[in-house]
This record gives C-alpha cells, structure tokens and sequence, in this order.
C-alpha cells in the first residue's frame, strides 16, 4: 500500500552498507519508522530529503506494519541550522525531545507545527536560540500533557505569587514560602514568570513574541529544562551535548 505525506526527520540510524533506519513524525501517521534504500551512496535521489531535521513530502509503502521510502522531496531543510555546529545541536535536541513525546502511529499535528516552527525560528535568527529553546520546553510540556499550573500561586492562591518558584515536581507556579517542603523548586522573577505564562497561554503565532532580560532569560531557561528532564523522568543525548560546546553555567536552585 503507498500512502503519500509529510514528516520531519527526527532520527537517523545507519542499516547494513547504505540503507538507514528513519524516525519521521508525519503529519497523517504520527511518529512512524522507515526505511530508506540506499541514502548512504553518493548518487541516492533520497539523500536530501532524509538527512536529519528535514521537512519532506514522502511517499512511503506500507507492507505488514513497516514503512519504507519509494521517494522524497525536501519542503524545507532549515539550512540555517546546518552551518552553526550550537544552533544543529540545539536543533537536534528538539528533535530527541519531539520523539519522547510522540506515540507511534498517533497523529499530533500542533506537536509537529510546534517542532517546525521553533526549527525555523532558530535557522532565521529572528530570536536568541535560549529564548527558543525555553519557550519549545514549556509550550510541548503543555500540549504533551504536562502543562504547569501557573495562574496563580497553587497553595494560597495568590494571582501574583511572592517569590514565585517553579516546582518542577508537582508542576505549579507557588510562593517560595508556600512550596512543599522536599521539592526541586526553580525561582523565577516576576518578569519571568510572566513570560512563563505568556508561553503556555498565548496564541501560536505569538510564542516567541515576548522580551527578556539576560538574568530573567536564564531564569526561564534553567526552569524549563529542569522541568522537562523532571516530568519526562530521562535525561536527553543531545542536550548533554548542546550544553557540552557552551559556556558552562549551573542552574540556580532554591
């Protein structure tokens, strides 16, 4: 059966001489694993279309629950990311953490759009990768189910919370006195926490469309990440990576 659609590569593995095993999230079948004949040689019509981080029509032939490549057209390779060796790695973390996320054969197309959109903003520079990187965290947290509740302090439920923290735990926003006692709480200034809110609430195409201090942007960075690696219950490959060719700093915990 062939069955045409789009998906982003999100993972690549080399299979015997020249073939790779792929993990594309589509937009009709979900996170799915094709097989690709012969990407390895020089001359593959294939190669382009199936690297790592590219948005590509596939048409694929479904045969007893596997999947494999008869062609491929790139609709975008996000080339601004394959000259900056930060940027690729940041990319490929997105990438690792869109497939921890997704299901297998489960279409979730604001998943996929989020994992686009952010790609895109951080091969067109249009935002620091810092403030894309914390605003993807949050915002797939939320649309996988995991979103915090940071409306309000959730213990006394004070609207602006005093000293807001993260408690990247029980996923709420609370006062640092109102917090359980035991808890890995992330602080966030109030510029931060408003940022916080602005990216679980706001409109899709209004995401990234938020200013920050370098302090506060740190801020949300180290509360995002924490929050992530906590509910998910794993670290992730490439982000050690990413952080790896960065200036190191250590998150601040309260």
């Amino acid at each position: 059966m062939y069955h045409t659609t789009r998906g982003l590569i999100l993972r690549e593995a080399k299979y015997k001489e020249s073939d790779k095993i792929l993990t594309i999230l589509t937009e009709t079948e979900g996170k799915i694993s094709a097989k690709a004949r012969g990407v390895a040689r020089t001359r593959s019509k294939l190669a382009a279309a199936t690297q790592l981080l590219c948005f590509s029509e596939l048409t694929l032939f479904g045969n007893k629950g596997l999947w494999t490549i008869n062609e491929a057209t790139t609709v975008e390779q996000f080339r601004g990311l394959r000259g900056d060796i930060e940027l690729l790695a940041l990319g490929s973390y997105i990438a690792e953490l869109l497939e921890a996320v997704s299901d297998e054969d489960c279409p979730e197309p604001e998943i996929l759009q989020l994992g686009l959109n952010s790609l895109y903003a951080l091969a067109s520079g249009l935002f620091p990768p810092e403030q894309v990187k914390a605003a993807f965290e949050l915002r797939l947290m939320a649309l996988s189910g995991f979103e915090p509740l940071a409306d309000g302090c959730a213990v006394c439920g004070r609207p602006e919370p005093e000293n807001p923290v993260l408690d990247v735990v029980h996923g709420v926003v609370c006062c640092a006195a109102c917090r359980e006692k035991g808890g890995l709480a992330m602080p966030l200034s109030p510029a931060a926490l408003a940022a916080l809110r602005h990216v679980l609430y706001c409109p899709d195409k209004k995401l990234y469309s938020f200013t920050l201090d370098t302090p506060a942007l740190r801020q949300l960075g180290q509360a995002a990440e924490v929050y992530v690696t906590v509910q998910l219950e794993r670290s992730f490959r490439t982000l050690d990576y990413y952080k790896s060719i960065l200036p190191q700093e250590e998150p601040t915990y309260d």
